[in-house]
């Protein structure tokens, strides 16, 4: 490998500053590179990749390492390399490029642009030689090296017509008016057809979580009788998914998605969105259904974010965990020979251990079938028996065997962990953080989200401004210019401040969330077309490049949840509190503009399916008004039973004269709120019902309202 530095040393970014000591004159996405290209009338190299996918260390292995190759690509191409994660606006137009020329996108992205960006050919993974049907990728380099210099008629057609798809690809003209209870009801149904009922799931190998298909159909099973194939979808998955080796039995927390459909051999990359939607999933399964495995999922769930991905001085959630240390260790890290168990534990312990999660001499990886991934295939109560020692004394030795194995794979070489604090990821994180903190009563969960949430406004909010996606990179050296945020930076923080509104009463939270509301309008809302792009409209003589001049409009919830539907949610919820019609209307529209089309996109689509929800059934604001005993368990109260539509609002006595417009017109002027002692008010966009001061006057209202 060259000693030489090429330009990523001057990245922020920890996947661009991984590729700096390559051979291949690397540069960032940036005009500079595009100059260069149309200076020197080169095409483009394009790779975007990140810092946790393996295929990407594969490729940078096995090409971009290789002086041979680079020289090729230096000679013939301008290379720019990109980090999908801090520039998602890049990475969602070439992906959909690469999709209308291949059929496939993912990581490695590898895409050939003309010297303005435009994409005429691309892949993802190119092996070094020929194999399997794939061209190496020195013959694809020469090949389109010389297609673009002897048939660039033929490359600029096929690159106009690529933008002209992605374009076309996320527009989904499919407008219709007034969608309605059975646009719901289809998702649901299109989500039960793919439901795997032996080994929970959507659809067969591989699987993904699918976590807004799991939250539609919770909130549709808790609504009554007749929701049973709901309620049963919902918690199979998320039995089967906590059960299998897609969880992570030591540490905790889930990986990426499962090579298998029975969850049990996972991509062991661990990713901030996906802990984030999933911790939400077993909150709200908990809140239904009370099943003490649910909640402890997600206590697990935080104990391991808090460890992990967590910036406890500062506040903020890191981004990803690696799933693996290099190259040369495919999951090693968290699977075990039977030899590497026993090790680290008495005869009494593995005998437990081995028969519980699955530890045998014939393992799960094909790499090396010695190695094991821990899953559960049996109830603790059989391997009790088994074994011929009670349940308690299997637990303890179980609990014990957990502790030793999770200190001996400390001892491993453990995978790097991305502390790049992105904008979007934290939002959704601080969310999670506030519902399991109220729900499963975790106080210093609920403050290290408020703590993150204060980062967050303080350092990448600016009413003047906007919002930026990077609140700080994970690497020292570097430097990096303010990467403007995307509609999904302000849509997720927008709902973590009204989280945090709904668990202090603090106003400064509210205020902060309809600013963020009404700023995300302003830069991102198409006043004609209706809904929202996911990049402001270029500033006046701004030139974008490449395929940023394509404007879209998301709606798939790939691989987080979509910002159109997000936004849809955070407008009505705003609306609810500060009664401003037309936030209730560009909902509305935004919803509207996609009902044509939605139900096409199955399990694709489940945050519309939400927000959805949201906007027919109404919101119900419970409001607990009270700090002492009494307090706690009216919210209690509320917070059972998940409903997207229900928020649960905390209140002291002293906050009743700073509320929003909504509640400051009514809950202080009800009959009874002077009193004294806890009370809680439910409110609906029809007005609040009298106080109730029992959990069972609650219940009884609530059963009435939702």
């Amino acid at each position: 490998m060259s000693e030489n530095k090429n330009s990523l040393e001057q990245a922020a970014s920890a996947y661009l500053r991984s590729a700096m000591h390559q051979p291949v004159d690397w540069q960032q996405w940036g005009e500079a590179a595009f100059a260069q290209a149309q200076a020197e009338d080169k095409p483009i190299l394009l790779d975007i990749g990140a810092v946790w996918c393996h295929w990407c260390h594969v490729m940078d292995r096995e090409s971009y390492e290789n002086e041979e190759t680079a020289k090729v690509i230096n000679e013939h191409f301008v290379p720019v390399k990109v980090d999908r994660d801090e520039r998602p606006d890049v990475d969602s137009r070439y992906q959909a490029a690469v999709a209308a020329i291949s059929g496939q996108g993912g990581w490695p992205l590898t895409a050939f642009l003309t010297p303005d960006g435009k994409p005429y050919f691309g892949g993802t993974y190119f092996p070094p030689q020929d194999q399997h049907g794939r061209p190496g990728f020195q013959r694809v380099l020469l090949t389109m090296a010389e297609v673009f210099e002897k048939q660039r008629g033929e490359v600029n057609d096929s690159a106009a017509s690529v933008i002209a798809a992605i374009e076309h690809n996320e527009s989904f003209m499919g407008g219709a008016s007034d969608p309605g209870p059975g646009l719901v009801a289809k998702l649901v149904e299109s989500a039960l057809k793919q439901f795997d009922p032996r080994s929970g799931g959507f659809g067969s190998q591989p699987k993904f979580p699918h976590s807004g298909a799991i939250d539609l159909l919770l909130d549709v099973a808790s609504r009554g009788e007749g929701n049973e194939a709901a309620k049963t979808a919902a918690l199979v998955t998320l039995e089967k998914m906590s059960r299998g080796g897609i969880y992570d039995h030591l540490a905790g927390g889930f990986h990426r998605y499962s090579v298998d459909e029975r969850w049990v051999v996972p991509h062991f990359e661990k990713m901030s969105y996906d802990n984030s939607e999933l911790l939400k999933n077993y909150v709200h399964a908990y809140q239904t259904f009370v099943q003490p495995e649910s909640a402890r999922v997600a206590r697990e769930m935080v104990r391991w974010i808090d460890e992990w991905l967590s910036d406890r001085e500062h506040g903020g959630f890191y981004a990803s965990q690696d799933a693996d240390d290099s190259l040369d260790d495919d999951g090693d890290y968290f699977t075990w020979t039977r030899d590497e168990a026993a090790a680290a534990l008495t005869p009494e312990e593995m005998a437990i251990a081995s028969a519980y999660y699955d530890i045998g001499e014939i393992g799960d990886m094909h790499h090396n079938p010695a190695k094991n991934v821990l899953h559960i295939r049996v109830t603790l109560e059989a391997v009790a028996k088994a074994n011929g020692v009670s349940v308690e004394s299997a637990q303890a030795l179980l609990a014990s065997a957990k502790k030793k194995l999770y200190a001996a794979r400390l001892a491993r070489p453990t995978p790097y962990v991305d502390k790049t604090v992105y904008v979007s990821w934290n939002g959704m994180m601080i969310s999670a953080y506030l519902e399991a903190a109220r729900v499963l009563d975790l106080p210093e969960a609920k403050a290290f989200a408020l703590k993150s949430l204060d980062r967050v406004l303080r350092e990448a909010w600016d009413a003047d401004k906007g919002m930026a996606h990077v609140v700080a990179y994970g690497e020292a050296g570097g430097s990096a210019a303010r990467v403007a945020g995307v509609l999904d930076d302000y849509v997720f923080v927008g709902h973590a401040a009204l989280d945090a509104w709904e668990a202090t009463g603090e106003m400064r939270y509210y205020t902060a969330a309809e600013q963020i509301a009404a700023s995300a309008i302003t830069r991102f809302y198409d006043q004609t077309g209706h809904a929202f792009f996911d990049t402001e409209a270029p500033a006046e003589g701004e030139q974008r490049l490449g395929a940023l001049v394509a404007r879209r409009k998301p709606l798939q919830d790939s691989p987080t949840p979509a910002a159109n539907s997000v936004a849809a949610a955070l407008l009505l919820r705003v609306a609810a509190l500060n009664e401003v019609e037309d936030y209730a209307v560009k909902a509305l529209e935004t919803l509207e503009t996609f009902a044509g089309v939605v139900e096409h996109f199955g399990l694709y689509v489940a945050s519309y399916g939400l927000a959805l929800q949201r906007l027919l059934l109404g919101t119900v604001q419970v409001c607990i008004i009270g700090g002492d005993d009494e307090a706690r368990q009216l919210e209690t109260a509320a917070l059972a039973r998940y409903a997207v539509n229900k928020s649960v609002i905390r209140l002291r006595r002293d906050q009743l004269s700073s509320l929003p417009p909504a509640l400051a017109e009514t809950l202080p002027h009800l009959p009874g709120i002077d009193g004294t002692g806890s009370i809680a008010v439910l409110c609906t966009g029809r007005g609040c019902l009298p106080p109730a001061r029992t959990v069972d006057e609650l219940t009884e209202a609530m059963s009435k309202t939702l």
